[in-house]
């Protein structure tokens, strides 16, 4: 019993495996960290997601859980729409708008924007190529019912690229930057969740969260 039982939950860990990897959407483009640089406990971080009006549930999805995760590291941190609003910065120049971020309280900056948001849509053809011969009955027939009644069909991808880059406000430096792709997040919060992932994995493994 033992024996019939070990490869069927061998069977049920590996597609839990390949369904947990799918689910998975985002990945790393590139990444960089000063090597000098860390985010530390004794910072308080603002987190400024730059989205436009159409993306306002992922800029607050993104700041919110971007903020949770750096509260969770030990570090202070808040939501630059909770904490100024979605206009806070309009209009100001660079002087300004560092005192305004200052007089909060705030040391540090991570700024998260949506570089680009792109729906392709593709054309899968159905069976393509020549069948060699002879012919049998059943080969022939099987082969061909699928090129007939099996036609192509498209399909449409949702490609987002996300960067963001922490800066020390202290020392004026740029300290980590990353650039990831996702492709078809179910929601907003699923794309700030897995960016959110892929983004604090990253950094606790250059260093730059202790």
């Amino acid at each position: 019993m033992k024996k019939l039982l070990l490869p069927a939950a061998i069977g049920m860990v590996f597609l839990f495996a390949l369904l947990l990897n799918a689910c998975n959407s985002t990945k790393i483009i590139s990444s960089w960290a000063d090597a000098q640089g860390t985010i530390e406990k004794s910072n308080k971080i603002l987190v400024i997601a730059l989205m436009g009006a159409k993306d306002r549930n992922l800029k607050e999805n993104v700041e919110n859980i971007t903020v949770q995760n750096l509260k969770a590291h030990g570090i202070n941190a808040g939501s630059a729409l909770a904490e100024y609003g979605p206009k806070a910065f309009e209009g100001l120049n660079e002087a300004e708008a560092l005192k305004k971020i200052r007089n909060k309280g705030y040391d540090g900056t991570f700024t998260i924007a949506l570089l680009d948001k792109t729906k392709q849509k593709r054309y899968n053809p159905g069976s393509v190529g020549m069948w060699p011969g002879p012919y049998r009955f059943w080969g022939y027939y099987h082969f061909m019912y699928g090129r007939i009644y099996e036609p192509g069909y498209y399909s449409v991808t949702n490609k987002f690229i996300l960067e963001a880059n922490f800066y020390s406000l202290n020392t004026e430096k740029l300290i980590y930057s990353v650039q990831t792709k996702s492709l078809d997040p179910s929601s907003p919060r699923a794309l700030a969740a897995d960016f959110n992932k892929r983004l604090f994995d990253d950094m606790v493994s250059k260093g730059v969260i202790k």
